[in-house]
């Protein structure tokens, strides 16, 4: 039995340092004005009604690793804490109509400087640009010093990060326009590196802009990366991801889906979930992609005319945005076959939510 005996001290340990890493996405806002607050201990979220921000689609939320919050945006503005628009905060040059407008990555050297990377509209020139928040600077409210630095241009409006193998570094992905190129940018305590890692694989994104839009995520264990392309393509695309490198590699595809918007990965990550609105916008559904079997089914539909993105939550559930709705759909026990999708899963307190959830950063082992 002595062997046993440090188990509870075990338990003490690691216990709260995982509670710790979830509370760094334990605040959503997003939509029109809309917010939900994840409690530590894993329970049902509450409406947040203390939002400034209206955003179509994508979104981003900074909070410390007690899970308060530091600063949102929705590519275009910055919001401090008090939800007052930062100095300087006001002309990013995401787009509050690109699918994952905004992303948020600390600076692995500091905790008190934050980049802020934006994508724009429909294969724009406005392209992938980052844009720096200094936490020190007014009275520890915030401002953005320098803002919109130029990576490349044209992309489409998929953005997503996961953390580098080394566990310290952050990769911040996004893809070229009028190419079938992803392109990996390394965030070290250095900065941000200015040339990416090109991978060449999987379908082109092109044609009319409208075809720029449409999701992109990573698996919890951050091996595999999931796109969804809108239009014309109508598919949802699963690669495999080197964190060490920065690759991507060896795809599949699952079509065609008219009109797929927003992609998701289970929490134990067997299982992929994405959004569907049909040609021109005929019946919203959530699919669930059984990743070992390669089984597609129908989990659910929506009364909406359109869906939009899936997030992973805290809970252990996935949101689902429904345009112009009091409530967000609802994916629960997602690592099952037998997931179940609620339509009105969730109330939002009288806000509304639009197309977009909140865009993080993908922390394995976390």
């Amino acid at each position: 039995m002595k062997r046993f005996s440090f188990l509870p001290l075990l338990l003490a340990l690691l216990l709260p340092g995982a509670a710790l890493a979830q509370r760094e996405q334990s605040i959503w806002l997003f939509g029109q004005q809309a917010g939900l607050q994840f409690p530590a201990d894993g329970g049902t979220p509450t409406p947040l009604l203390t939002s400034k921000m209206t955003t179509y689609e994508g979104s981003a939320v900074a909070t410390n690793q007690q899970g308060q919050l530091l600063f949102y945006t929705n590519g275009e503005f910055v919001f401090n804490r008090q939800h007052q628009v930062m100095p300087n905060g006001r002309k990013l040059m995401g787009s509050n109509s690109s699918t994952q407008s905004a992303l948020i990555v600390p600076d692995p050297g500091s905790g008190n400087v934050f980049y802020v990377f934006t994508v724009g509209a429909q294969g724009g020139s406005n392209g992938l640009r980052y844009s720096v928040v200094d936490m020190t600077r007014e009275n520890g409210l915030g401002d953005v010093p320098r803002a919109n630095a130029l990576l490349i241009t044209p992309v489409a409006e998929k953005l997503a990060a996961v953390r580098h193998q080394n566990g310290r570094d952050v990769w911040v992905v996004a893809h070229r326009w009028n190419s079938n190129a992803f392109v990996s940018y390394l965030v070290t305590a250095d900065g941000v590196q200015s040339k990416p890692i090109m991978s060449n694989v999987g379908s082109m994104h092109a044609g009319p802009g409208r075809n720029a839009i449409g999701a992109m995520k990573f698996s919890p264990d951050g091996r595999k990366l999931a796109v969804a392309l809108w239009r014309e393509a109508n598919k949802y695309e699963l690669f495999d991801f080197d964190r060490t490198t920065g690759q991507v590699k060896n795809v599949k595809a699952f079509a065609p889906y008219p009109e797929a918007y927003g992609v998701e990965f289970s929490p134990d990550g067997t299982k992929l979930y994405g959004s569907s609105n049909g040609e021109g916008g005929g019946q919203a559904q959530v699919y669930q992609f059984d990743l070992k079997t390669g089984k597609a089914t129908v989990i659910g539909k929506s009364a909406n005319r359109k869906v939009g993105s899936l997030q992973r939550a805290p809970d252990g559930n996935i949101y689902v945005a429904r345009e112009d709705n009091q409530f967000l759909g609802v994916i629960q026990n997602p690592n099952s076959e037998a997931a179940k999708y609620l339509d009105d899963g969730l109330k939002l307190g009288g806000r509304r939510s639009k197309l977009g959830l909140p865009n993080f950063i993908t922390e394995p082992g976390k």
